[in-house]
């Protein structure tokens, strides 16, 4: 019997972006149900300022490994422009209004609930970290979401702003429930695997459990 795999994952996370094609081998390889429950940036999640504005090491960090994470795995990586975010780049305070983050996770809660918000989490995510400049003013995302099978106005049209705030919520609540804040993270059976590193541990968790759908079985 297949089983559920909660993705807990942000469209402005680099990490994020890094694990959906794992995430996507992981729904072929294993009896699994992979359902991506988008929340939103940590940055708009915390009461304070993430960073200290005085101390530039963790971002300049965050963005040093995530480049060369990706050069690893053989992925383009370039930040979004625009940033989903709305942040000041010297004081790191966000703007009360965040209507592409907002945009970008009402999307893909839409996608989730049409079976295919991993295949729409790929499919945009590497439109965003492509480096494609103005990826929300153009047919980019048009293309992106029919990409993975979907229709852009389709999904826009099934919005209710209402609704996905309270779906934001309660992947939040459960986010937290799950033993951790930071994304992606992984949740099968209440167990959570946090960080784009963490997937082979999530395979072999799987494998223990006999859900893989060959029999080879799994070599560290």
């Amino acid at each position: 019997m297949s089983k559920n795999v909660d993705v807990f994952w942000s469209f402005r996370s680099p990490y994020s972006y890094l694990i959906t094609p794992d995430l996507l081998r992981l729904r072929e390889d294993f009896d699994v149900t992979v359902k991506l429950r988008p929340v939103l940036p940590i940055a708009l999640r915390a009461r304070a300022t993430v960073f200290d504005a005085n101390d530039k090491k963790r971002p300049r960090y965050i963005v040093m490994d995530a480049r060369r994470r990706a050069e690893f795995l053989g992925l383009p990586f370039k930040w979004p422009n625009p940033d989903p975010v709305i942040q000041d780049r010297e004081t790191f305070e966000v703007s009360s209004e965040q209507p592409l983050i907002w945009r970008l996770t009402g999307l893909g809660i839409e996608a989730e609930r049409r079976g295919k918000g991993i295949d729409f989490a790929r499919s945009v995510s590497a439109l965003l970290w492509s480096g494609i400049t103005d990826w929300d003013k153009s047919e980019h995302l048009a293309i992106a979401t029919e990409k993975a099978g979907l229709d852009l106005a389709e999904l826009e049209a099934s919005i209710s702003a209402g609704a996905v705030r309270d779906d934001v919520e309660r992947n939040h609540e459960a986010l937290e429930a799950a033993g951790h804040w930071g994304v992606p993270t992984m949740v099968f059976e209440g167990e959570p695997f946090f960080g784009q590193d963490r997937i082979e541990t999530l395979r072999w968790r799987l494998d223990r459990t006999g859900l893989r759908k060959t029999s080879v079985a799994y070599k560290a």
